[in-house]
């Protein structure tokens, strides 16, 4: 068993306080700004009709960064506290104290890579296949960030990894942060990389993100307990978590396994006309 009892501030200037969760949200974005200058320089070689330069990928991590941030802020405030910041609007610009919404996240990212698909004329798959191996990084950090805060902890359980945070009474819980980290940013982060290495349909590694995710968070949340301002919604067990990611199933598994279109074939015992004409004149 493990009390948590770690300072959510990393350094303390005077009455500045630069704290771990900003750290990991810096440190994800920078990460996620490497890696796609990674792939930027292997493009040529990897994904010949998707060559990337390294402005690209700088354009393309400031408009993500923003489009996540606010819509992850956004997001929260929408999805599961809206009544509360109604009443108290100068709380949305308190970000230190947490209160991301991952979906709301991705809603911005998605908003910036249609932005940015615009702005270069390249096409909504070419841009989100290119930065989905990126995102897991960022969650990652984001999830330990969590832990560091003390927050979105699991429920009760007798496991020995089980945590005691300062929040969440004298009993041992899910790290359901960790979890997270280990499966939406760890685990979905090599298996994405490994998978985008070669080229594949438009839309397939989006797919695969939002498919592995959805997975990953819906299984997680069976033991994450529910914001205590929203409870379950459904069933005793359905979570907003949940609800959110039934889009990300539906939308990921259809790009992931959608058909292939192939070109008509030719009737059967037809030949085509040139042949046909061939066929003709040497009778």
């Amino acid at each position: 068993m493990f009390i948590h009892n770690i300072d959510s501030v990393a350094l303390q200037i005077g009455p500045v306080a630069i704290r771990w969760y900003g750290l990991a949200y810096i440190a994800g974005i920078l990460g996620a700004w490497l890696l796609g200058r990674h792939r930027a320089k292997r493009s040529p070689r990897t994904h010949p009709a998707n060559i990337w330069r390294p402005d690209d990928v700088d354009n393309l991590i400031i408009l993500s960064a923003l489009g996540l941030v606010l819509g992850a802020r956004l997001g929260y405030i929408i999805f599961y506290d809206f009544s509360y910041y109604l009443h108290h609007p100068l709380a949305v610009f308190k970000v230190w104290e947490g209160g991301m919404s991952f979906h709301g996240g991705m809603i911005g990212l998605i908003a910036a890579v249609f932005y940015f698909a615009r702005q270069t004329r390249r096409s909504f798959f070419q841009v989100g296949d290119f930065i989905a191996p990126l995102v897991p990084l960022g969650l990652l950090a984001g999830r330990i960030g969590n832990f560091i805060n003390g927050e979105l902890w699991g429920s009760v359980t007798s496991m020995p990894w089980g945590v005691v945070f300062k929040g969440g009474g004298p009993l041992p819980r899910h790290p359901s942060q960790i979890y997270e980290a280990l499966l939406e940013g760890l685990i979905l982060g090599l298996a994405l990389w490994l998978y985008s290495a070669k080229p594949h349909i438009p839309g397939r590694v989006c797919g695969m993100f939002l498919l592995g995710y959805g997975i990953f968070r819906f299984a997680v949340e069976f033991v994450r307990m529910p914001d205590t301002q929203l409870g379950y919604l459904a069933f005793g067990w359905l979570t907003m978590g949940q609800l959110l990611c039934i889009p990300m199933l539906l939308i990921g598994g259809w790009w992931l396994f959608r058909p292939v279109q192939t070109p008509k074939s030719m009737p059967s015992g037809g030949r085509t006309d040139s042949a046909a004409k061939r066929g003709r004149k040497k009778q």
